[in-house]
């Protein structure tokens, strides 16, 4: 068919011109374009809507914009959310909570309406258990906000304070709540005194209808948030409390609570919340400091200084990264000059200049764009978004190239503390910061604490990873050093025979890895046999006998860098 279009164009035969307009159309009803003459495919949100009359409901062209609908949605179904559990599978996206979560999603085209879907897959695959966890937490948030939104409406305004955090003690506190109503109508009579006696005869005559929030119990609203999530997201929750959810899928009440007032712009009071006292509820309305409205809106993108960027990026990962310095430098001062002085995407660039300094060796000037793209996120993103969370691992990096452990110490223990927040202990970014920790921490010596690190990083890393990824091997080397210098060989020795098997199987006998491990086994088993000769001369009665230190030596900052840079995925290239 393409051979004659080429011949009719080259001899300019007219029937064969009409044979191109043929294909043309044939192609166009194949994909189901709404014209015949070219590709016309764009999606009516309105042909399903059962409010919506349309003016031919039984023509060919409504058929043919519902059958566009209906490819759409199994095009998602099939093939790009199977493709985004595949990829969670391979380790090339991991979201850090429900934010990130909905970005993922959007940038594959899948609408939030199939996070039940995607949860029903998820349940299959004991290695995305901490995604499952954050599916379930968004779905279960997102549920309580439809709610949320109809319950608010009801409060007075002089209540506010007392109906949300009545809401979230419903939603949250393992406390069983009894006697609101008597609590609510003194909160009601409290400001009447103030106002006078005619706001005293108001409240009299509005009391009962105000106070329809006050009937809500922890057992309505869960059953509430099981049938919207069944309704509306095709999600089926296997509980009906807070505590049962909880146990059931692994999740973080903390995490739930900052998911929820995300999405629904209330602001609480920063202290301790005590989430499992039955005697007490969680939330007084003293907790409750203030609600913001929370505004979908279109961000806008500079097109020259993402074409700047994207170009940029393309240079680097050819090799060229003096080249892709350049176009990464220009497009952020475009972004300066169209965004202002602050913006998510002024951060971005912010951090990949660090990153190519870093990589080129400027370690100072690394340190500098880090530090300015870490207290950019904090105001745009906020201190305790992922993306933040991010920016101090980075920082902490450098500040360690730079020679500036303590702080380095201190950004990778913030940067703990808010992935707790976020989204638990189990999540792969964890074995990253805990792997950070811990090979630090063995650098200034620290190796008792510098274990428990690396042996916690070992285990996530063998959970998602797989117990024969190279990244499991690298876990398994780090500790049986730090074990060694403890005295602890046996343990050492058994770690590094894991070390040297998965280098033997993944990168063969041959390669630098496996010769380096086969070389430390061959050390440790020395350091081993004389220890174990002085132990038995001793048990043996012979008291002149005095054990041997152990040989610790200090590894290097080079050395120390260079691990540390294989566990941050960070791979030095040949400069062009």
């Amino acid at each position: 068919e393409y051979k004659k279009i080429v011949e009719s164009f080259t001899s300019g035969e007219k029937c064969e011109v009409d044979s191109t307009k043929e294909i043309v159309r044939k192609s166009a009803n194949a994909v189901g374009s709404l014209k015949d003459t070219e590709f016309d495919i764009r999606f009516n949100p309105d042909v399903f809507s059962p409010t919506v009359k349309h003016k031919d409901s039984s023509g060919e062209r409504l058929k043919k914009e519902r059958q566009l609908v209906k490819d759409a949605a199994e095009f998602l179904l099939t093939v790009q959310i199977p493709g985004f559990v595949r990829d969670c599978l391979e380790n090339n996206v991991s979201p850090f909570d429900g934010v990130t979560l909905s970005e993922v999603l959007h940038s594959r085209g899948i609408n939030i309406r199939y996070l039940g879907r995607i949860a029903e897959l998820l349940q299959n695959y004991k290695q995305l258990d901490y995604l499952y966890s954050i599916v379930v937490t968004e779905l279960v948030c997102r549920a309580a906000k439809h709610f949320f939104t109809n319950y608010i409406q009801n409060i007075d305004m002089t209540n506010l304070a007392s109906g949300i955090s009545h809401f979230l003690n419903c939603f949250l506190s393992s406390c069983h709540i009894t006697n609101v109503s008597a609590q609510t109508e003194e909160l009601q009579l409290r400001p009447s005194k103030r106002k006078g006696k005619r706001r005293n005869r108001s409240n009299v005559l509005t009391t009962q209808e105000s106070n329809e929030w006050a009937n809500l119990t922890a057992k309505s609203l869960w059953s509430s948030l099981r049938s919207e999530l069944e309704s509306f997201y095709g999600f089926k929750l296997n509980a009906d409390s807070v505590d049962s959810v909880v146990e059931t899928y692994g999740l973080q009440k903390v995490s739930v609570l900052r998911s929820f007032c995300i999405k629904t712009g209330i602001q609480i009071l920063l202290r301790e919340y005590s989430f499992d006292n039955r005697n007490k509820c969680t939330f007084n309305e003293e907790d409750i400091l203030n609600i913001f409205p929370v505004v979908k809106h279109i961000h806008p993108r500079s097109t020259d200084a993402y074409n700047f960027y994207t170009t940029g990026q393309s240079k680097i990962q050819q090799g060229f990264l003096k080249d892709g310095y350049e176009l990464i430098s220009e497009a952020l001062n475009i972004l300066n000059n169209v965004y202002g002085a602050m913006h998510p995407e002024i951060a971005q660039c912010l951090r990949m200049m660090a990153r190519l300094n870093y990589i080129m060796g400027d370690y100072a000037e690394a340190m500098s764009c880090q530090q300015k793209a870490v207290l950019m996120s904090e105001k745009v993103n906020g201190i305790d978004h992922p993306y933040t969370i991010t920016e101090y691992t980075h920082f902490a990096l450098y500040c360690f190239a730079n020679s500036q452990i303590s702080i380095s110490l201190k950004l990778l223990y913030r940067a703990r503390y808010l992935l707790l927040v976020v989204c638990g202990e189990n999540h792969p970014e964890m074995a990253i910061l805990d792997s950070n920790i811990g090979l630090i921490l063995h650098a200034v010596g620290e190796y008792d604490l510098s274990l428990r690190f690396l042996e916690s990083a070992l285990k996530l890393n063998i959970r998602y990873f797989g117990s024969n990824s190279l990244k499991v091997a690298v876990s398994y080397h780090l500790v049986a050093r730090t074990q060694s210098c403890v005295g602890d060989f046996r343990g050492a020795l058994q770690n590094e025979k894991e070390t040297y098997a998965i280098y033997k199987q993944q990168l063969g006998e041959e390669h630098e890895k496996t010769k380096e491990s086969s070389e430390c086994l061959r050390h440790l088993t020395q350091q081993a046999v004389v220890l174990q000769k002085k132990m038995n001369e001793m048990y043996k009665g012979n008291s002149t006998t005095v054990i041997p230190p152990i040989q610790i030596q200090a590894p290097s900052m080079s050395s120390v860098l260079e691990m540390l840079n294989i566990i941050n995925g960070i791979l030095f290239v040949q400069i062009r």
